[in-house]
C-alpha cells in the first residue's frame, strides 16, 4: 500500500474510526414499525449519515490549517448551493429538507473521507467502507436462507437490513471496486483473504438478488475497466497481484456456485429465475424497463416546465401525477406514485433540482472519472493503478445503477459512495488554497451543527412517530400524537382524518385533510374526505 503518505493525527484517526463505524451502522440501522414499509429502513439510516458526517466535520474542521480546493470542489458548492435554493421553493418542505440532508451528508461524506484519505489511514477507511456493504450482502443472504426478524422486509426479498433486494444489490455492486483494490493491494494476506471473501459474498448476494441495473452496471463497467487493465497489465499485475487475483476468483466462483445451486427460502415464479433476469438485463419493451421509459419521459416534462430551479428536492412524488396520465405504471391505485422517488438518481436530479444542479453534478462525476482513467494510463506503481481503477470503477458503477433506480437519493449508498470517492480520489491536485481563519472555522462548524441537529430532530421525531403511531393505528388518541409529533407525514395525517370522519368530528377531518393536501396537492384523498366533510 502507499507508504509516502504523512500519518495521520490523532483527529484524523478518530475521524477515520468514525467514519468506517458509521458505514457499518448505516447499513444496519433499521426500525421494526411495519406499517412504515419503506421509511423504517430510510430514516434511521439518514439519522446515521448526519450523526457521522458532522461528527467527523466537529473533528476535522477545529483541526484545519491549510484548506485546499480543486475543481470538483467548485462544481459540488454550486451543486449543494442549487439544491438549496431549489428546496426554498419546494411545494413540500417537510420532503424538501429531508432529501437537501441526504444530499449534504453525501457531499460532507465525500470531502471528510478525502481529507483523511491524505493521510496512511485512507487505505483503512476503504477497507472499512468496503466490508461495510459485505454486511449488507450478509444480511440478504442472511434472509434469503431463512433469517426473518423484525428489522428485515418481505416485501422485497432478499433485502436483508436495506429493506429491498435492489438496494442490497447496487451498493454491493458499488463496493466491489473497493473490495477488489483491497483484496490484491493490501499487504497482508491475512486481509486480501478477508476481502476475497467479502467479494463472493457480494457477489452471491448480487445473483440472489436478480437486480438488473446491478447487473449491466457491473457489466458495462466491468469491461471497460477490463480492457483498461489488461492495457496496463505490465505495471498491475505484478508480484503477488496475480496469485491473489487468482484466489480472489476461485473464492468468487464458489461463491456464486453456492447461490445458485444450494437451496434458499425464496420464492421465485419462474423456474429458472436468474437466467431469466440475465436474458431481460436490457428489456425496455415490457416490464419494470418499459414502465421506467414512461416515467422518464413523463419525468422530463417536469424538468421542462422547471427548467431552472426543477420542483424541489424530494418533490418528484408531489409534481408527478399532474403529469402523469391515469394510466401510467408509476401510479399507485391511490393516484398517487408508487414509489417517493423516480426510478433513476439521474431524472431526479433534473425534474427535482434544475439545470444549474444537473449541470454540477454531471462535469463533477465526468470530471472524477476522466481523472481517474488518466491515472491509471500515467501509473507508475501497481498501487497507484489499482486504486485508480477502483475509483473509476466506483464512479461509473454508481453512476450506472443511479440511471436506472433511486442509489445517492438514499442515506445508505450516499454515505458510503461517496465516502469510498473520496478516499480512493485522494490526493488531488488542488487549484486554489487558503488558510482559513479561526472565526471561520468556528462559523463553519456552527453552521455544520447547526443544520445536523434541525435534521435529526426532524428524522427522531418521524421514528418517535412512527413508534407511537405503531401502538395503535386504530386509535384516534394515538394518531393524533403521532400526527403532532411528525406533522409532516401524509400517512398519519390521512389515517387522522379518516378516524376523525368515522367518529363525526368532521372539523378535526377537515384539519387533517387540509394538512395532508398541503402535503401532496394532487392526491385525491385527501378531497374526498373534504368532500364529505363541507
Amino acid at each position: 500500500m502507499t507508504t509516502d503518505l504523512r500519518a495521520p493525527s490523532s483527529a484524523e484517526r478518530a475521524a477515520a474510526t468514525i467514519l468506517i463505524l458509521g458505514a457499518f451502522a448505516v447499513v444496519l440501522a433499521a426500525l421494526p414499525y411495519k406499517a412504515f414499509d419503506l421509511d423504517r429502513f430510510f430514516v434511521p439510516k439518514e439519522l446515521v449519515l448526519a450523526v457521522t458526517t458532522v461528527s467527523i466535520a466537529v473533528v476535522l474542521i477545529e483541526t484545519s490549517r491549510r484548506v485546499s480546493l480543486a475543481r470538483i470542489d467548485v462544481l459540488l458548492v454550486v451543486w449543494l448551493l442549487a439544491n438549496t435554493v431549489s428546496a426554498l421553493f419546494a411545494e413540500n418542505h417537510w420532503l424538501a429538507f429531508r432529501a437537501l440532508g441526504v444530499t449534504v451528508g453525501g457531499v460532507a461524506a465525500f470531502w471528510c473521507a478525502r481529507a483523511i484519505a491524505c493521510t496512511r489511514a485512507g487505505n483503512a477507511v476503504v477497507a472499512g467502507l468496503a466490508l461495510a456493504t459485505v454486511a449488507a450482502s450478509a444480511t440478504a443472504l442472511a434472509q434469503a436462507y431463512g433469517w426473518e426478524p423484525e428489522y428485515v422486509s418481505l416485501n422485497r426479498a432478499p433485502g436483508g437490513t436495506l429493506g429491498n433486494r435492489n438496494f442490497v444489490a447496487h451498493l454491493a455492486a458499488i463496493g466491489l471496486p473497493a473490495l477488489i483494490y483491497t483484496a490484491l493491494a493490501v499487504r497482508s494476506w491475512l486481509l486480501s483473504l478477508v476481502a476475497a471473501v467479502g467479494i463472493a459474498t457480494s457477489a452471491a448476494a448480487l445473483v440472489m438478488s436478480r437486480t438488473r441495473a446491478a447487473w449491466l452496471a457491473l457489466l458495462v463497467a466491468g469491461a471497460a475497466l477490463l480492457l483498461a487493465a489488461l492495457w496496463r497489465r505490465r505495471i498491475l499485475f505484478v508480484g503477488a497481484v496475480r496469485a491473489r487475483a487468482i484466489a480472489a476468483m476461485l473464492i468468487t466462483a464458489a461463491g456464486i456456485g453456492a447461490a445458485v445451486t444450494l437451496p434458499n427460502e425464496l420464492n421465485w415464479r419462474s423456474d429458472s429465475p436468474y437466467l431469466e433476469s440475465a436474458t431481460g438485463v436490457v428489456n425496455f419493451r415490457e416490464g419494470s424497463g418499459r414502465g421506467r421509459l414512461i416515467q422518464y419521459r413523463n419525468s422530463m416534462v417536469l424538468a421542462r416546465e422547471n427548467v431552472l430551479l426543477g420542483v424541489g428536492p424530494g418533490n418528484w412524488s408531489v409534481a408527478y401525477p399532474a403529469v402523469a396520465p391515469r394510466n401510467d405504471p408509476s401510479l399507485a391505485s391511490t393516484g398517487m406514485t408508487a414509489n417517493p422517488w423516480p426510478s433513476s438518481d439521474w431524472v431526479a436530479y433534473a425534474a427535482e433540482r434544475g439545470l444549474i444542479a444537473f449541470a454540477a453534478i454531471a462535469f463533477t462525476v465526468a470530471i472524477i472519472v476522466l481523472g481517474a482513467l488518466h491515472r491509471v494510463a500515467r501509473a507508475t506503481t501497481t498501487e497507484g493503478g489499482l486504486r485508480a481503477l477502483a475509483l473509476a470503477g466506483t464512479v461509473m458503477i454508481t453512476f450506472i445503477v443511479g440511471s436506472f433506480d433511486a442509489v445517492l437519493l438514499l442515506g445508505a449508498p450516499s454515505l458510503i459512495a461517496w465516502a469510498l470517492i473520496g478516499a480512493l480520489m485522494a490526493p488531488v491536485r488542488s487549484q486554489w488554497s487558503f488558510t482559513p481563519s479561526t472565526t471561520l472555522r468556528r462559523v463553519t462548524l456552527v453552521a455544520a451543527l447547526a443544520f445536523a441537529t434541525l435534521f435529526v430532530a426532524r428524522g427522531t421525531g418521524q421514528a418517535i412517530a412512527m413508534m407511537v403511531y405503531s401502538d395503535g393505528p386504530g386509535r384516534i388518541a394515538t394518531v393524533r400524537r403521532a400526527a403532532t409529533i411528525d406533522p409532516g407525514s401524509y400517512r398519519i395525517r390521512m389515517r387522522a382524518a379518516e378516524l376523525e370522519l368515522a367518529r363525526g368530528s368532521c372539523r378535526a377531518a377537515r384539519r387533517h385533510a387540509q394538512a395532508a393536501q398541503a402535503l401532496y396537492p394532487d392526491a385525491p384523498a385527501p378531497r374526498r374526505i373534504l368532500r364529505q366533510c363541507q
